[in-house]
């Protein structure tokens, strides 16, 4: 039994190289294959049943509103179709990609901050200052960006002297989705730069690059899948913000908006089918932005 254990390992081992196998070893590896594939590893069945509970409420969910749909085409194409319905979801993919520039432009620089500080009292009540949106209600989250960007705010009041107004208007959705992503995207940058060892940036300067030089050509490129990640998960959690949105800005109508208002006027009806479009579209864009992160950084950012 030793030996066949080692049999087995040396096999397995010998697999990673280049060199081509002896003939009786490679009848053992071709055994050994036929072996694994016989036998169920229960451990993999176990956690996939049990996973499958949470893929399966998603999909019990959406097959139950698609079945609802389906039965009445003419109606779904009408609502989808509409100008409202269009105008709406471009509103909200827009605003949530100018939320998630804004921080790129500026959560970037906290996250590499955050990453590279030694740990004190100071830089953890800065990460807890960065996830307070994440244990925050929605509500609350919406009223802290009310009451610091309304009319008479502590900032909107001097942004609307310039001509800057946040109620009821777009940039007021904006700062909103902004507040409520932006612990998506800083963690999820700050762990990109932990994860890049601190003496590439070292060796970087021994060859005459400042602190900056070093950042931008070494540590950023090698975080560059983590950018990607954190930015589809912040605006992800953008797109889908509803209770913070309209305390700040109930018009325009975003998805969100459109699909309570429709809720609260027209009935269940009409917002399914509009909630039906929204997530056939999301479905789409987030896959496409999936599979391109299986490309971008995929030998970069191996260290």
């Amino acid at each position: 039994m030793h030996n066949q254990y080692n049999t087995i390992t040396k096999m397995k081992t010998e697999t990673l190289s280049t060199e081509p196998l002896p003939a009786g070893e490679e009848a053992n590896v071709t055994r050994w294959n036929e072996y694994r594939g016989r036998y169920l590893d229960w451990c993999i069945v176990g956690f996939c049943i049990m996973g499958a509970a949470i893929v399966g409420i998603t999909v019990l969910a959406i097959a139950n509103i698609t079945m609802t749909e389906l039965a009445d085409p003419a109606h779904l194409l009408k609502v989808a179709a509409s100008s409202e319905v269009i105008g709406s979801i471009l509103l909200t993919f827009g605003a949530g990609a100018s939320a998630v520039l804004l921080l790129i432009l500026f959560g970037t620089p906290l996250a590499y901050v955050l990453a590279r500080a030694r740990p004190s009292r100071l830089k953890g009540a800065v990460e807890s200052i960065v996830d307070i949106p994440l244990i925050l209600p929605h509500t609350v989250a919406g009223l802290l960006v009310y009451l610091l960007f309304m009319r008479r705010g502590w900032l909107g009041a001097p942004l609307s002297e310039i001509g800057l107004a946040f109620e009821d208007a777009l940039p007021g959705t904006i700062v909103a989705m902004l507040f409520v992503a932006s612990p998506f995207y800083v963690n999820s940058m700050r762990e990109g730069f932990e994860k890049v060892p601190v003496h590439l940036e070292n060796v970087a300067r021994t060859l005459g690059a400042g602190t900056f030089t070093a950042f931008w050509t070494v540590t950023l490129p090698l975080s560059l899948r983590h950018m990607y990640s954190g930015a589809i998960l912040a605006w992800g959690r953008a797109i889908g913000e509803f209770a913070g949105v309209i305390m700040i800005a109930y018009y325009p109508f975003i998805v969100s908006t459109l699909i309570y208002y429709s809720f609260t006027t027209d009935g269940i009806h009409t917002s399914r089918s509009i909630a039906f479009t929204v997530i056939l579209v999301s479905f789409g864009v987030f896959y496409l932005l999936r599979r391109m992160t299986r490309y971008l950084g995929r030998y970069d950012d191996r260290v």
